[in-house]
């Protein structure tokens, strides 16, 4: 599936592509403004004395000075004011996600008659508007995908919306644009738009969640993570891992990065993040687990990867 730039100039969604046109738009106005600086500054210093009195006049000054920048501001901001509130808006038959930021991570809930809960990547249809509700659980976060919408602040006792829509299948690099604090750069998201039908299939297996069926060695894995404590803060269903101070790594095995778009998902990335964690995400919250013999440690990179 096809990555996309994360910029606000390559817009793949109707949102997107509404503040690309106001990007534009400034873009254009400024290097009007900067032109008309420029020529009346030269104006002022190498033109005739007649067209140095004309600029000096008060209804230039006035025209120029207060009236232009006041007509475009306005516009400008109501033009920007309209495209917050449509952004922000709910549609009926829209599919209904909840994010919620965390230090430093995505809890993600799907909403319907059986909530489906994951964690750093967020799954839409192609084509059809998704309605974001965004909440924060400690410190102010910001949801901001470049490529397909704008930016809102997570704000924690507050909630906030956002609807974006994908108009092609790939994945989309989101970012926490918000500073909140330690890893906050390493804080990214990934949004993979898939087609409709490969997206309610997904939804389907995620709802109904059948237990998989494990290994010898990927069984000694799952006893070694309920043992060392584990599932106190990680949750995976089916099992009694039930923690939620961490991600929900139910379909762990199948997300594409380690440690929030840190490292690509591999049993090498994923050891080396149990291990060594603090020095590949510096400031997360999960300790490293140096307690493992390299079988055990095997075994657990097996389980995980398992979970799909």
């Amino acid at each position: 599936m096809n990555g996309f730039f994360q910029s606000v100039l390559a817009p793949h969604g109707p949102q997107a592509e509404q503040i690309a046109i106001l990007a534009w738009v400034l873009f254009a106005f400024g290097s009007l403004i900067l032109g008309l600086v420029i020529a009346a500054t030269w104006l002022s210093m190498r033109g005739t004395p007649r067209i140095r009195g004309a600029l000096a006049q008060e209804r230039s000054i006035i025209a120029f000075g207060l009236a232009l920048p006041v007509v475009t501001l306005t516009v400008l901001l109501g033009y920007g004011v309209w495209l917050t509130r449509v952004q922000a808006g709910h549609t009926d038959g829209a599919v209904r996600i909840e994010v919620t930021g965390e230090q430093w991570w995505w809890r993600v809930v799907y909403a319907g008659p059986t909530p489906v809960v994951s964690s750093n990547e967020i799954r839409i249809p192609v084509g059809q508007p998704v309605d974001f509700t965004l909440k924060a659980a400690d410190v102010i976060h910001s949801f901001w995908v470049p490529s397909l919408g704008g930016k809102v602040d997570m704000i924690p006792g507050r909630m906030t919306r956002l609807r974006l829509t994908a108009e092609r299948a790939g994945v989309y690099r989101g970012q926490c644009a918000e500073y909140c604090g330690g890893p906050h750069a390493l804080m990214a998201l990934n949004i993979i738009a898939m087609p409709r039908g490969e997206y309610d299939a997904w939804l389907a297996r995620a709802v109904e969640r059948k237990a998989v069926r494990l290994t010898d060695i990927e069984q000694r894995g799952r006893s070694l993570f309920l043992a060392a404590g584990c599932g106190t803060c990680h949750a995976v269903r089916g099992t009694d891992a039930a923690g939620t101070i961490g991600p929900d790594l139910t379909d762990f095995g199948a997300r594409g990065s380690v440690g929030i778009d840190t490292l690509p998902t591999t049993a090498d990335n994923v050891a080396s993040f149990i291990r060594d964690g603090q020095h590949i995400k510096p400031g997360n919250r999960m300790p490293e687990f140096r307690i493992f013999s390299p079988a055990e440690q095997t075994a657990l990179v097996n389980y995980l990867m398992a979970l799909r």
